[in-house]
């Protein structure tokens, strides 16, 4: 990996060389780092006479130190994933600092607090407009922007293009990088990944080498990737380097097993990403539930538009994919054959994934629907479950079952239920080398996480089959206690929600302290592919759904707040099903109610990942509407 590891008792950085040019079976760990274009992939490791990406992760520590980079002092990383975040944050480790990525999404006053959390004695940020987020800050000494020519320079404060940065360093000795190097320990702090604050300010989260470095080894081993001298992993990097899913993946995993990253473009959530898929054509991919969730509608309203035959064919051949990848069978029928032929491989190669042996999801809850529907296509998605303070995984499935389960924990990782109820629900706790050491200055937050035994409670709940496959149930925070004192978590009924009327495209259940639940329901809407926002058109898919409810609607504004008596029959009558099934007459939601818009992050009513934010404004308003107003049903206007 890139960091210290140990053998033999003694302490060794091991930063594999980078290649000039892709190789089928270049030498072992050789990471390869490609931008994609969209038409070619060029490679980018950086535009100096060392062709060497050791040497050029080394260069950038040497520049960083002549920044006045300190020790244990953090080196903020705020852009879009390219090879200069890689480079930056593997320089800012070798120096001895700490890599401490920061999301684009972030405010100037959430960039300034991470900034001074860390003590950032230098800033990488990719263009003039996450400079602007940047003000002079206490322990701030310099500035690295690393796209796009400098517009400005700060004053009191050294401000400096990536070739410049490069270029501080090229003829610095080595000696005192070398001094540094040689006195880092597996057990000291190298890395903050800084949580969402949905709770308060965001916490560091401290990870150490030896965290990095066993996580991403433990991980590759367990789920079965290749090494480079038997033939090199491929993956894209896209989601945001700043969470710990994609750095271990992108980085760590890659690096340790020398594989290829290939770079997609900024707007890759926006409609790019399977066009780097194809030129990629990675073998292992990581993808949120919603780009899933959007690969799935898109598939949808294109099969929409097909001849009947076609679309005959097609559900002939998801019917015989999901019955084989059910069964147990040594080998598989006939006609699964047929149908991998006639469908499945077209589709992989339309998306990208043709290579691809490996689809993971994780970062957010994933519905069973969508699962399945990869699962008739050939496309098995194991789910993966950890969080920022376990390095990344805990547990994988690797099976093609359709369990639902996030799998078993990693090898030499270990999980116990605290507090278990009457249904052996507990909270989740780890155990492992990849437990983090604690949050950054906050000794009290630390002891909550961790207890005297060194168990991580995750404020998750979930409980364990007899083969020891987790299954997420809910999140101690999000449980929803009744005014009748019963504890529901909101989880399994949204998700139930969901399935049951594929129409919705989030639920949100209602119902704290009070006398019955409610859910808040979003439709199915097309996403501005420049901002992200959801737009009032609703997708071919809901179009097709409402068509087959007898509903001309083809805008959200005309199904929400009860417009629509067909949809409103529909959704009624999917929550009746849910409620049917329910364990007690307090789990029933009684009320509820469909938005004008859809949920997104620029709305702040999801994070990064696409996991659903606590409670915004917009729910105390519409919630006030429910509960005071019995035909709230008629609501209009509701705004985020």
């Amino acid at each position: 990996a890139a960091v210290t590891e140990v053998r033999g008792g003694e302490v060794i950085l091991n930063l594999p060389p980078v290649s000039p040019r892709p190789a089928c079976l270049p030498p072992q760990r050789n990471l390869l780092l490609h931008r994609s274009r969209c038409v070619n992939i060029k490679q980018v490791i950086c535009n100096n006479n060392r062709n060497d990406g050791r040497e050029t992760c080394a260069l950038s520590a040497l520049s960083l130190l002549q920044l006045g980079l300190e020790r244990y002092h953090g080196v903020g990383i705020l852009g879009f994933n390219s090879v200069e975040w890689f480079v930056a944050d593997i320089g800012a480790i070798l120096a001895g600092g700490f890599a401490v990525g920061i999301y684009t999404t972030n405010s100037p006053e959430a960039c300034q607090y991470v900034a001074e959390n860390s003590e950032a004695n230098i800033i990488v940020v990719e263009n003039h407009k996450q400079l602007q987020k940047i003000l002079q800050l206490p322990h701030l000494k310099a500035i690295v922007q690393y796209k796009d020519e400098l517009k400005e320079k700060k004053p009191n404060l050294y401000t400096v293009s990536w070739a410049e940065f490069l270029e501080l360093g090229r003829d610095e000795p080595d000696a005192p990088l070398d001094a540094i190097i040689a006195s880092q320990k597996p057990n000291q702090c190298c890395s903050l990944i800084y949580t969402s604050g949905t709770t308060g300010q965001p916490k560091g989260v401290m990870l150490s080498h030896d965290n990095l470095t066993w996580t991403a080894y433990s991980t590759a081993k367990h789920v079965g990737l290749a090494a480079a001298s038997q033939a090199q992993e491929v993956v894209v990097s896209y989601l945001p380097l700043s969470h710990i899913a994609a750095q271990m993946v992108d980085i760590w995993i890659t690096m340790k097993m020398g594989g290829v990253t290939y770079f997609a473009q900024p707007d890759a959530l926006k409609g790019s990403l399977v066009d780097t898929l194809k030129e990629a054509r990675p073998t292992a991919f990581m993808g949120v539930p919603r780009v899933w969730e959007k690969m799935q509608e898109k598939m949808k309203a294109v099969g929409a538009k097909s001849s009947t035959v076609r679309r005959k064919v097609a559900a002939w051949a998801k019917d015989v994919g999901l019955r084989t990848n059910l069964s147990k069978l040594n080998h598989a029928p006939v006609s699964y054959h047929i149908a991998k032929k006639l469908v499945f491989k077209k589709v992989r190669k339309a998306l990208g994934l043709d290579r691809c042996t490996k689809c993971y999801t994780g970062a957010a809850p994933i519905t069973k629907d969508t699962l399945q529907f990869f699962l008739s296509l050939n496309i098995p998605l194991c789910e993966l479950y950890g969080m920022s303070e376990s390095s990344g995984p805990h547990t994988i499935s690797l099976t093609r079952l359709l369990s639902c389960s996030c799998g078993i924990e990693l090898p030499g990782c270990k999980t116990k239920l605290h507090n278990k109820d009457e249904e052996e629900n507990g909270e989740i706790c780890f155990w492992g080398r990849h437990v983090f050491m604690g949050y950054l200055n906050m000794p009290d937050k630390t002891e909550e996480a961790l207890d005297a035994e060194g168990w991580l409670h995750s404020g998750d709940l979930g409980k364990q089959d007899e083969n020891g496959f987790l299954f997420i149930t809910g999140r101690i925070k999000e449980l929803i206690i009744t005014a009748g004192g019963e504890n529901i978590p909101p989880v399994p009924i949204e998700d139930a929600v969901k399935e049951a009327v594929p129409l919705i495209s989030n639920a949100m259940l209602i119902g704290d302290k009070r006398k019955f639940l409610s859910m808040l329901l979003t439709i199915k809407c097309q996403v501005n592919p420049d901002t992200g926002d959801p737009q009032d058109e609703l997708t071919p898919e809901a179009v097709e759904l409402c068509r087959q409810l007898g509903s001309k609607a083809t805008r959200v504004s005309e199904i929400s707040g009860g417009r629509d008596p067909a949809v409103n029959a529909a959704i009624q009558e999917g929550i009746k099903r849910v409620n049917e099934k329910s364990t007690s007459n307090a789990q029933r939601v009684q009320k509820w109610v469909v938005l004008d818009r859809d949920f997104s992050v620029g709305g702040g009513e999801l994070g990064e990942c696409t996991m659903m934010m606590m409670f915004s404004h917009l729910f105390v308003v519409t919630v006030t509407h429910i509960w005071v107003f019995p035909a709230f049903l008629e609501l209009k206007h509701m705004r985020y």
